[in-house]
């Protein structure tokens, strides 16, 4: 692998969405939400993905011009339709419009219906917290996991993000309704390396941790066995019903092509403004407790820290600027020949 320095990945994507003919600002934030994923070791929803969304571009799977457009408004909620424009903007743009209601009203909603993959759902974590805000958000997706007890894919894996704020860095949890999403996959395979637990099945139905198997068996596992197959389902349900978009069931009758991930996707971005409740001081000593409990536990056989949702993802992204992004130099020349 080589190391990439920051704005040099975030420039190459951002001549690649030029290019394609996006206006320099929303190039430049689209090109550095592409880059920040990967500067905190989400290889698979930052610069890997860059090929694919230049290709959803192409087949107009993404309207590169489209922006999300008010479609009502009950005061601390509001309802968007994102058009099919590009997911990460899309995202941006709702976070921070509920990161601004809280701010006036204590806590903001939005629900957007019809947008496209939203790549790292982590980075909208991390916005409201950088506000100053709690937040919650999740997307449905298309069929990628079947639910506990099947074979066949009926299921969204929906990624979930919860965030709290803190001065000495967020909590941030980005999660998956399956243990591990198709990018850690993808990841794990480009790097010859197996998964730490059991990840899915195989083709004949046994537990692996192998990502090729999984890869091809699609048979991904559900985060907690049945509670994150039952999680998942109230998941895409509840994003569905709040916005006045679709559920998986019909995202996958809407899919342009078998391959496509994220097409016409409902999504929901929830920010808690925490002063308005309590103090300044108070939040920040509740964290802080937290976070000092935590890192006195007596760590287990074979782990030498315990550390809280993002802890390791400030020392990356710490470490990723210093020494440079580590790229797969496949990917990176795809990039540059884009």
């Amino acid at each position: 692998m080589t190391r990439i320095p920051f704005e040099v990945m975030k420039n190459e994507i951002q001549r690649i969405l030029l290019s394609k003919g996006f206006d320099e600002e929303r190039a430049e934030e689209c090109a550095k939400l592409f880059s920040e994923a990967s500067l905190d070791g989400v290889y698979s929803h930052g610069l890997n993905r860059v090929p694919r969304f230049v290709n959803y571009i192409d087949n107009g799977w993404v309207d590169i011009h489209a922006k999300p457009t008010l479609v009502s408004s009950l005061g601390i909620l509001e309802q968007y339709d994102g058009n099919l424009g590009p997911g990460n903007l899309n995202a941006k743009y709702s976070m921070d419009r509920a990161i601004s209601l809280a701010h006036e009203n204590g806590v903001g909603i939005v629900t957007v219906k019809n947008s496209s993959h939203w790549m790292r759902g982590g980075s909208y974590g991390w916005q409201a917290a950088n506000a100053g805000c709690i937040g919650l958000c999740w997307t449905n997706t298309e069929s990628c996991m079947p639910p506990w007890g099947a074979k066949d894919r009926k299921v969204g894996n929906n990624p979930m993000i919860l965030a709290v704020p803190r001065p000495n860095g967020p909590i941030v949890l980005d999660m998956a309704m399956s243990q591990f999403s198709y990018g850690k996959l993808e990841v794990t395979r480009l790097n010859n390396e197996i998964l730490p637990v059991d990840g899915g099945f195989d083709s004949e139905g046994n537990l692996t941790r192998v990502p090729e198997k999984i890869e091809k068996s699609m048979r991904i596992l559900p985060a907690g066995y049945w509670k994150g197959s039952g999680l998942a389902i109230m998941l895409d349900l509840i994003a569905a019903l709040l916005s006045g978009g679709l559920s998986t069931s019909k995202l996958d009758a809407i899919k342009p092509a078998p391959h496509v991930s994220g097409y016409g996707v409902s999504q929901v971005f929830i920010a808690f403004n925490p002063i308005k409740l309590s103090s300044e001081s108070f939040l920040n000593e509740t964290v802080n407790e937290l976070v000092s409990y935590l890192h006195e536990s007596e760590t287990a056989e074979g782990y030498s820290t315990v550390s809280y949702p993002g802890e390791r993802t400030l020392q990356t992204r710490k470490d990723n600027f210093e020494k440079g992004i580590p790229v797969d130099d496949d990917i990176w020349n795809i990039v540059l020949s884009l």
